[in-house]
């Protein structure tokens, strides 16, 4: 079976938003109305769900976010579901999925990260269907930097597309935007300078795989159950190995260090070509940095390990499909990611 991807968004078409983790309060709902504002400006339709509580740390109860998010899914005429943001208990919803619906059903463009991943990540693997790790809903008004793209430039590309993302340079140290304060704000602060870091050594890298990965502190949770099964998935879909991405959210590095140990000894790197780290704000520990951590765990892999990629929650962001095929150059002068939708 190959990888399924979504059709592209059309003029016209639904986006169903939703809160699979955690909600948004009600001093951030100027904001949400804003990105709501921005996703029918192209010309979609939004549908809202139930589940968008934000007075605790989920949304609705499990059994509820699940229902709906079955039902967004399924729906032939939403084509794609973008939630608020991420949160932190997305793996409650794990169990209560019909995966064998969800692997019948047209696919749909499913967009976020953070623990976003928790329930993307595994639709790819179990269902083969393609998943866009990138810009959550609040995030869309921000002007996208130079460049990157937005998801909404992926979700609407053809079957087979071919796109180029380059690190802009730029990035932020300086955490999140009052959206209270400032619902509209459209320009990232990107007060810092910086490209890419190979971790494993010097030289040009160039290597190519089909991509998939996420966040480090949710998706090591899944770790050697079935629905974190990567070696599987090369198996069938990518006989030529992997470009597997992953990115800290704000663990230290010691607790980083654990997480991609288990990672790996559960196989999630086993086929991989090549490994992209998200630049991290998440803190060092007085005798290992979050580089070091990386190294430490997956240096044994003797593949490219480069580091500080903008696909993590360091603005600005890079989107990554799970399941399109990837190519990455790292050499004097140049960084780019390149992504296929085949």
């Amino acid at each position: 079976m190959p990888v399924r991807f979504p059709r592209p968004l059309r003029p016209g078409d639904r986006v169903g938003v939703t809160s699979p983790s955690s909600g948004v309060p009600k001093e951030l709902r100027a904001r949400l109305d804003v990105a709501v504002r921005d996703v029918r400006a192209r010309g979609y339709d939004v549908v809202a769900g139930r589940c968008m509580d934000g007075s605790g740390h989920v949304s609705a109860s499990a059994a509820d976010r699940a229902t709906e998010l079955m039902s967004l899914l399924t729906d032939p005429t939403v084509r794609a579901v973008v939630p608020p943001w991420g949160g932190e208990t997305a793996i409650d919803l794990i169990p209560l999925l019909d995966w064998e619906r969800l692997r019948q059903a047209e696919p749909t463009w499913v967009v976020g990260y953070s623990d976003m991943s928790t329930l993307m990540t595994p639709l790819t693997l179990l269902t083969g269907t393609a998943t866009l790790h990138g810009n959550n809903l609040m995030d869309t008004p921000y002007r996208t930097a130079e460049g990157l793209l937005s998801w909404f430039d992926i979700v609407a590309a053809p079957p087979g597309h071919r796109f180029t993302q380059t690190p802009p340079g730029r990035h932020r140290t300086t955490g999140f935007d009052d959206f209270a304060a400032f619902p509209g704000i459209r320009d990232y602060t990107l007060d810092a300078t910086g490209g890419w870091t190979r971790l494993d050594g010097s030289g040009d890298v160039e290597a190519e795989g089909r991509l998939i990965g996420g966040c480090i502190e949710t998706l090591c949770n899944l770790t050697g159950t079935g629905y974190l099964d990567v070696p599987a998935f090369a198996r069938e879909l990518a006989p030529d190995g992997l470009l597997v991405y992953v990115e800290a959210c704000g663990d230290d590095a010691y607790t980083i260090c654990r997480n991609l140990h288990g990672m790996r000894l559960a196989g999630f790197f086993d086929r991989a070509n090549a490994v992209l780290v998200g630049r991290t704000g998440a803190p060092d520990n007085s005798s290992l940095s979050q580089h070091e951590a990386v190294l430490d765990a997956l240096g044994v892999l003797n593949v490219p390990i480069i580091a500080d990629v903008e696909c993590g929650h360091v603005p600005p962001y890079m989107p990554i499909v799970n399941g399109a095929h990837g190519r990455v150059v790292h050499a004097s002068g140049r960084s780019a990611l390149t992504q296929t939708l085949s």
